[in-house]
């Protein structure tokens, strides 16, 4: 059967994006091929034409998600600066919704045991993260990128603490104390 121009490509991003989705609600090692194929609507042969192995996949897709992530915070920055990233990052939505948010805060502990390849790409696209939101800082530091980056790991830890006591008070006085903190480490450079 002949399929139209840009079908394959079409198949490809789809498959990536019920992954990238299916990864960070439910983990990598807990999404089998399976029920991604199923979500994206095709049957298992057809993975294996778009990928090598779900090593390859995990890669491309927390890929694509990072650089996803990337171009939103960067719209954020543009429109309300630094202080519009912190509010959204640190929200009850984002809070709420780890299948769509932020790739590091949903699979951390699972990006650290992936293939050393794997975690070269994550870390240059972390690197390229922190690098435009050190472009935003409207205050002079000796080392923008290591305020991004603590300010960084503060936004991921305030959201990872957070999630572990949804539902209760707790979750919401942590992701306000996150805020506190990643506002301050802005603002004492």
């Amino acid at each position: 059967m002949r399929y139209d121009k840009g079908h394959k490509d079409a198949s490809r991003r789809r498959i990536m994006d019920v992954a990238s989705e299916r990864f960070r609600s439910d983990g990598i090692a807990a999404s089998g091929l399976a029920a991604i194929m199923s979500d994206a609507g095709l049957t298992n042969g057809a993975f294996y034409p778009h990928f090598k192995s779900k090593a390859d996949l995990v890669r491309e897709s927390v890929a694509a998600a990072m650089d996803d992530q990337s171009k939103l915070l960067r719209a954020m920055v543009t429109t309300g600066g630094l202080e519009a990233v912190i509010a959204a990052y640190l929200s009850p939505e984002h809070r709420d919704n780890p299948h769509t948010g932020c790739t590091w805060a949903a699979l951390l502990p699972e990006l650290a045991r992936q293939p050393a390849e794997a975690r070269t790409v994550y870390m240059e696209r972390l690197l390229e993260t922190v690098r435009e939101m050190a472009g935003a800082m409207r205050v002079d530091a000796t080392d923008p990128e290591a305020v991004i980056l603590g300010v960084y790991a503060t936004l991921i830890g305030t959201l990872q603490l957070s999630r572990a006591v949804a539902g209760t008070p707790l979750s919401d006085r942590i992701l306000a104390a996150g805020a506190d903190a990643a506002r301050r480490s802005l603002a004492t450079t």
